[in-house]
């Protein structure tokens, strides 16, 4: 059995600081909590050298009826050792601009992203498809914005039944604007027993599989602070067996992880958690995070042993999306952003220079 911490109640330092971390694009998850946060904060949610981003088996994708990613071309004209070994891509919401989704895509454009990714569900598919056709930007994937209102692993099945819809639904916008992955939290180690807990996220996870391999999107699990295969109150030598067992336990190159590299640095080493996740990773997020304060950080601020994580992903092999899960704001905020991903992970060096 795939075991898990017992739950232990929200300490008051979880509580959302809004005033200094106005988060509006999306209501503020009651379960997430890293305390303290500062500088640059999570978005608020309501991966041989390895194969190009997101390749799938050939029998994992019989079948499917995969779409290109809309604003691909330019990139896709540049010669393979011309490439970046991380594409830099970012959550939509960190762009905090009026105006269109175009303008927002050519914001996050002029700002040094080669992507971003839409809230799912909910998206309005043909403005995001003419978005990204105008801007050249990619819509790489999609976040998941309703697992934490409606948990998959909810104790009540009528909110499981919910969920469950919802994340079709997301499968299935995601792959109507060229998306090939959707971000999930599947659930909340409060839910329930060890036992309950997981075969309520497996069963979501497996019911979803049909349509996912349809649509040839790959659902990503995020390691966020949700007491799900960690120890939340635990120590900071945990490691990232409890979160492979539960990807391999689909047995599907569709269930991958988006590695989020901040998020757990308070329990465990971020380099070590890469290898032992090794190809299981898909994507990866970035944060910053310190240990010796105890809150979140501008990603090149904080403790975080960025040449170590660097290592890991090159011993892997991993080549493909970086994306940012910060604090946002106009384009000079997003540039720094930006700029901050190049100078911890060197993201801009070519896929020819990366290994």
């Amino acid at each position: 059995m795939i075991q898990r911490s017992q739950y232990r109640p929200r300490d008051k330092t979880c509580a959302p600081d809004t005033a200094t971390h106005p988060l509006p694009f999306i209501d503020r998850p009651p379960f997430y909590c890293p305390a303290n946060i500062q500088g640059e904060m999570m978005p608020n949610r309501s991966p041989i050298r390895r194969r190009r981003f997101m390749t799938l088996s050939a029998a994992g994708l019989a079948g499917s009826s995969l779409l290109p990613q809309y604003g691909q071309q330019a990139h896709a004209e540049a010669k393979p050792e011309q490439q970046p070994w991380l594409r830099k891509t970012l959550k939509v919401g960190m762009i905090r601009s009026k105006g269109s989704l175009t303008d927002k895509f050519n914001i996050a454009k002029e700002a040094g992203f080669e992507g971003v990714e839409l809230n799912v569900p909910g998206i309005d598919i043909e403005a995001a498809k003419k978005a990204a056709q105008e801007t050249g930007i990619i819509i790489d994937g999609t976040v998941g914005g309703y697992h934490w209102g409606q948990r998959h692993t909810d104790p009540d099945p009528k909110v499981r039944e919910v969920a469950l819809t919802k994340l079709k639904q997301g499968i299935t916008e995601t792959a109507a604007v060229g998306g090939t992955t959707m971000l999930l939290v599947p659930g909340h180690g409060k839910d329930g027993s060890d036992a309950e807990v997981m075969e309520r996220a497996q069963t979501a996870i497996r019911a979803a599989l049909p349509l996912a391999k349809e649509k040839g999107v790959s659902i990503l699990i995020e390691n966020v602070w949700n007491d799900f295969c960690y120890d939340h109150e635990g120590g900071n030598d945990q490691t990232a067996d409890r979160l492979a067992a539960f990807i391999d336990s689909f047995e599907s190159p569709l269930v991958g992880v988006q590695y989020d590299i901040g998020n757990h640095w308070k329990y465990g080493d971020p380099a070590e958690w890469i290898r032992t996740l090794n190809t299981r990773i898909k994507k990866l997020d970035t944060k910053g995070f310190s240990r010796a304060k105890g809150n979140f950080t501008k990603i090149t601020e904080g403790d975080i042993d960025w040449p170590s994580v660097e290592k890991a992903l090159r011993d892997v092999g991993f080549t493909g999306w970086l994306a940012a899960e910060v604090g946002g704001g106009d384009l000079a905020r997003l540039k720094e952003v930006s700029e901050h991903m190049d100078e911890s992970l060197n993201c801009n060096k070519s896929l020819a220079g990366a290994g």
